[in-house]
């Protein structure tokens, strides 16, 4: 899961939402653009263009909308701001697996949940070098939010796994150090023009992996 920073809902979608009155009610069920586009749009650049969930690149044309906490059972936050992500499609290849967003659809675990706007929420999954997400043993909530948003299926594992390859390869991992691990973490943590590549965020909590164990060796062999 990647983890969401939220800004300020555009000023048109606020606009939109202030003209209710007794006789009109505005919900997410009627609304349009442009008002709708400006705020896909704002959804994805406060995401730096890469879905909630998975990480994997979006653009306008290949997310959507998505209500964290779903519409038929969160009536009231249908149009918080707060409530509302960019989530990539999640149809991939044929016979098409749903994931992220489309695979979560009305389903939410209300006591064991983890929200992309929690501090903590990348720190709560575990990656594999080939690709495999995780949690630690007693984590509840971020085994269900890997089953509902079906993270762990074949074609995430593979893209992660393409990518991880391509900076943690033998001759890293066998020759690290701390300096590197820092730079590598700080590099896809913040890039530059502020639009990430996929799964940027797979990357920083690998290497952070590495750096926790690294740290923890060498002080036990000072000890």
């Amino acid at each position: 899961m990647k983890r969401v920073i939220k800004g300020t809902e555009p000023a048109s979608f606020t606009q939109w939402k202030s003209l209710a009155n007794d006789e009109w009610t505005p919900s997410y069920s009627i609304l349009r653009n442009p008002e709708k586009q400006a705020l896909h749009e704002s959804l994805l650049q406060e995401q730096g263009y890469v879905c909630c969930y998975c990480g994997n690149t979006i653009t306008l044309q290949s997310s959507h909308i998505e209500h964290f906490r779903p519409q038929n059972s969160f009536a009231h936050l249908d149009l918080d701001y707060t409530n509302l992500h960019a989530s990539c499609q999640g149809e991939t290849e044929l016979p098409k697996p749903a994931h992220c967003g489309h695979s979560k659809g009305n389903r939410f675990p209300e006591q064991f949940h983890i929200s992309p706007l929690q501090e903590d929420c990348e720190s709560r999954f575990r990656y594999t070098l080939i690709g495999q997400i995780g949690s630690t043993q007693n984590d509840t909530s971020a085994r269900n939010m890997i089953d509902i948003l079906a993270l762990n299926i074949s074609f995430l594992n593979n893209r992660r796994k393409e990518k991880l390859k391509g900076i943690f390869d033998d001759g890293f991992l066998d020759d690290f150090s701390i300096e590197e691990l820092e730079a590598i973490i700080h590099q896809y943590r913040h890039p530059r023009d502020g639009q990430h590549e996929a799964f940027d965020h797979v990357i920083a909590c690998y290497a952070e992996q590495l750096l926790a164990a690294e740290i923890k060796r060498k002080k036990g062999a000072t000890i």
